[in-house]
């Protein structure tokens, strides 16, 4: 199970931890230093993905030079994203014919079948809220 602790700290900010020890400063988007909530998803589907495009290339005998993604949506409503884009900037190996092919192939069957976030976001999983019982 996936699990995450979000917070308000002392000085009144926000944070999210993980069990593993790693957090995250959320916030708005007119503080510095922190990332919004819908920051962190995109985040998290530029992350799902290229954490796994880059061991399967690599498997496949074509590590690149350089892998990154930028991930971008716009706000089409006050509560609502439009499509998010996931565009990748890669640098092939030199003399590797291969790898562009290998990569496409790779990080399409990631975006369509193998990114837990993305395929989330495209299946519209079901979120439930638990509050504590009133007194």
């Amino acid at each position: 199970m996936a699990s995450v602790r979000v917070e308000r700290t002392d000085d009144g900010g926000f944070v999210a931890r993980n069990d593993r020890g790693a957090e995250v400063a959320v916030g708005g988007s007119d503080e510095d230093g922190v990332f919004t909530p819908v920051e962190l998803l995109l985040a998290a589907l530029g992350g799902c993905e290229i954490v796994t495009v880059e061991p399967l290339t690599a498997k496949r005998g074509h590590r690149l030079v350089r892998l990154a993604a930028r991930v971008e949506a716009e706000k089409v409503a006050p509560t609502k994203l439009g499509t998010i884009t996931v565009t990748y900037d890669v640098e092939f190996p030199e003399g590797d014919d291969k790898a562009p092919q290998i990569f496409t192939e790779v990080a399409h069957r990631v975006h369509e079948n193998h990114c837990t976030v993305g395929r989330a976001l495209r299946e519209g999983t079901p979120s439930e809220q638990v509050l504590p019982p009133l007194s």
